[in-house]
């Protein structure tokens, strides 16, 4: 199965927010960028065809730009959510009083943070979905989602080996990844 996922516009968060799973607004220049998305999908459609299906996370910064696309009846799927960051959705790290988060600083994709859920668990909810899609027969999806759902993309697509390398290769707001599964 071929994976184009975009990633979500620049959110309106101040830098150093912890805001995973929070349905936060988006910057002013959305419609721009949301435009400009649009086009490179545009052109991906004419050069190879249409995608056989479109899924969105349901936070609004996803479905909103799935509609600016194109792709408003794009399935809205739950394990497409970003990491919940539990307790510590829009506190400053450095502002976490947690002692939580020491650990998770040192083993984030184990720790679960208070409420929440660790990198491992969002590994296994995402690999259910590409697994019931890869069974269904889809040959080529479009996914509208978050940075850490790439960096779960990346690793299970064997495009990095670790996910440190994930984190590194994650694409910028707005940015794209395909990958094959």
């Amino acid at each position: 199965m071929r994976i184009v996922m975009v990633r979500h516009t620049a959110v309106d968060v101040p830098k150093g927010v912890c805001y995973g799973r929070t349905d936060v607004g988006l910057a002013d220049d959305f419609d721009a960028e949301a435009a400009k998305i649009g086009r490179k999908l545009d052109e991906m459609v004419k050069e190879r065809g249409e995608f056989d299906l479109a899924v969105t996370s349901p936070a609004t910064r996803c479905v909103k730009l799935a509609e600016a696309c194109g792709y408003g009846e794009a399935l809205r799927d739950e394990r497409l959510l970003e990491l919940n960051f539990g307790e510590w959705e829009m506190k400053r790290y450095d502002e976490i009083t947690d002692p939580v988060i020491w650990k998770w600083y040192d083993d984030w994709q184990h720790v679960v943070p208070t409420g929440g859920e660790s990198f491992e668990q969002q590994t296994r909810r995402v690999s259910r979905a590409l697994e019931e899609y890869v069974n269904a027969g889809i040959g080529s999806l479009l996914m509208f989602a978050h940075g850490g759902i790439a960096m779960q993309l990346l690793l299970l697509g064997r495009q990095v080996s670790t996910a440190e390398e994930a984190a590194a290769a994650q694409p910028s707001y707005g940015g794209m990844i395909e990958i094959e599964i």
